[in-house]
């Protein structure tokens, strides 16, 4: 008995201990509801501007469409009348206003060119404001004989400018837009030609919507509007020059417009000024369309909200056994306690990896250093070889004229000539001093070294570097075209730098018209830009290709054979120029053939920037 009484207090502690929670977990969730209730203001305002957006967005192009239906009537109609003065017929009812036959003509025109045009009145006025003509002559609100010079456009007519003007008209009673220009006979204005525009029709376009259409003049008095109870109201307060204005044009059936009565929080407004006509157009949209959408979303949010609660209910109703909940707590130690062991034991598996991996990583760093110490030998190797390279392709072109030179003096010695031979020993002497010029430039300029510019003559440079392949130029029969001024050019440059530069140019120019067909043709020009001056050299050869473009100033590229360059011509030519501050463009002209442009700072003829970088003797 007291093992059963025992039991039966454990299941009613248990109870009890059960049932506590609940009340409280209940509690939580009423409290839970109180705190995300404020949620759903949120998700109000973010409805809001989402919608709010949404037609604004719709309304902005309402609009645009029925502004730009507006304004086509209107400009559909703003030449007429500038076209219409110049017909014989018009011209000759001003002329003879008071011949019935001449006015009559007239009145069948207008109304044969009113049907044409769709306009609702065009009429003829004479300078003091009287119809002479009109299309509805024979109508019961004819304008004939109608004075109309208070409208104010016909005294811009008169002035002599486009007269532009909305109004109820005197006679008809019906609203209109009216376009009037002078008509002139030479350099005087005899009458003026009016077009009416009827604009009923616009309102009609609008068919029936919950958004309301509204038109507002520069006095802002709606002219046109959806709303017929709102046409020909104010919708702000009229200052004394507006309605001094209002009263001397009579745009209204009434001098005095009643206010505009709109409750401006039952309606969203978008508006959009007219710069041609002074009038603003808008669009009102109700505030239902706006409410009635957010107030949905609101209710959505709101059934989302109590669906969580009701979830969050039925989470609370689903609660577990203690001794599962024991049982589980058990089960999951083991399962910890046993990963822990695995993870051990796979950290000193990964650790004995790291130390194999640590000595792999040490030996791969000694290669490396081994294998950066031969980089370098070759390094050195190659620059060798480059440096070799430079001074060959650079002495080739000195020691072929030293040939040509020594052939000539061997003949001319045959022949006697001793002074002519002494001058070509001369000119030896000055390629061998050019020689060891280069070659102290090509050691500096591999030890990098750094020349100022210095002020240099560039067309006797130029000659230099043509009398050296004047041999060559003259046997290969190519014609050079030099556009050159008289006057001396001064640059900043090196002496020998840019003779071997210019050299190497027209070297290259020269290959490239070896296999062409006559004629060749080499042209030299110059153009002046603000602070440099362009050395354009130009030929008729094959041009350059587009790999050729994308790698000129890469050594050892070319495209000869190995007997006729190394491909070092133009990348040398590119780092002396850029040493010199300097620029080498490489093109093809449009009319075929390469195009070389060597560009060099301007220097101040007299101003040494620099002593010479020639080696003295």
């Amino acid at each position: 008995m007291g093992r059963c009484d025992n039991h039966s207090q454990a299941i009613i502690s248990m109870s009890s201990i059960t049932a506590t929670p609940r009340r409280l977990r209940w509690r939580s969730l009423v409290l839970l509801a109180l705190l995300l209730a404020p949620l759903l203001w949120p998700v109000h305002f973010l409805a809001e501007r989402y919608y709010r957006e949404v037609l604004i967005e719709q309304n902005r192009q309402t609009l645009d469409l029925y502004v730009a239906n507006l304004l086509g009537t209107l400009r559909r109609y703003e030449v007429l009348p500038q076209i219409l003065g110049d017909l014989p017929g018009l011209r000759a009812a001003l002329q003879a206003p008071e011949d019935p036959a001449v006015l009559d003509s007239a009145n069948r025109l207008l109304a044969r060119v009113k049907k044409q045009t769709g306009a609702d009145v065009i009429y003829l006025m004479n300078t003091r404001g009287v119809t002479l003509a009109a299309s509805n002559w024979d109508k019961p609100d004819s304008f004939v004989a109608g004075n109309f010079a208070f409208r104010p456009y016909f005294r811009e007519a008169l002035a002599g400018r486009l007269g532009r003007f909305f109004g109820l008209g005197t006679t008809s009673g019906k609203r209109g837009y009216y376009f009037a220009y002078p008509v002139r006979e030479g350099d005087q204005n005899i009458g003026a030609l009016v077009v009416k525009v009827d604009l009923d029709h616009t309102e009609t376009l609008w068919g029936n919507t919950p958004e309301q259409l509204l038109v507002t003049d520069t006095n802002g008095v709606v002219i046109l509007t959806s709303r017929p109870d709102w046409r020909f109201h104010a919708s702000r307060p009229l200052d004394r020059v507006e309605q001094s204005a209002i009263a001397a044009n009579q745009p209204y059936p009434t001098q005095a417009p009643p206010a505009l009565d709109i409750d401006a929080n039952a309606w969203l407004t978008q508006s959009r000024a007219l710069d041609e006509t002074g009038w603003t157009v808008s669009i009102l949209a109700p505030r239902i369309l706006l409410d009635r959408p957010v107030r949905s979303a609101v209710a959505v949010g709101a059934a989302a909200l109590l669906a969580l609660l009701l979830l969050l209910g039925l989470l609370i109703l689903r609660r577990r056994h203690y001794l599962e909940r024991i049982a589980l707590d058990a089960r999951a130690k083991a399962e910890l306690e046993q990963r822990v062991a695995e993870r051990t034991q796979d950290l000193e598996l990964l650790n004995s990896r790291l130390k194999q991996e640590v000595l792999e990583r040490e030996q791969a760093q000694q290669e490396l250093v081994r294998a950066q110490d031969e980089l370098v030998q070759a390094g050195k190797l190659s620059a060798l070889g480059t440096m070799s390279a430079s001074i060959s392709h650079e002495l080739n072109q000195p020691l072929g004229a030293i040939r040509s030179y020594a052939e000539n003096a061997s003949t001319l010695l045959d022949h006697q000539r001793s002074e002519d031979a002494r001058a070509n020993l001369k000119l030896i002497s000055e390629l061998t001093e050019r020689m060891a010029s280069i070659i102290a430039h090509l050691r500096a300029f591999a030890r990098r070294d750094q020349h100022a510019p210095e002020r240099v003559a560039l067309q006797p440079a130029l000659d230099d570097a043509l009398a050296l392949l004047a041999k060559r130029r003259r046997a290969m029969d190519v014609e050079l075209i030099r556009d050159l001024p008289d006057a001396t050019l001064w640059v900043q440059a090196g002496e020998t730098r840019l003779r071997q530069v210019l050299g190497n140019l027209l070297g290259n120019a020269l290959d490239a018209l070896v296999d062409k067909a006559p004629p060749r043709r080499i042209w030299i020009s110059i153009e002046h830009q603000a602070e440099h001056l362009e050395l354009l050299l130009r030929d008729n050869g094959p041009g350059f290709t587009a790999e050729s473009l994308a790698r000129a100033r890469e050594p050892f590229f070319t495209t000869k054979t190995s007997a006729q360059g190394l491909g070092l011509g133009l990348a040398i030519c590119d780092s002396l120029v850029r040493a010199l501050d300097g620029e080498l463009l490489l093109a093809n002209h449009p009319a075929g053939g390469a195009l070389i442009t060597l560009r060099l700072r301007l220097a101040s003829p007299g101003v040494n920037l620099q002593p010479s970088e020639d080696p003295s003797p």
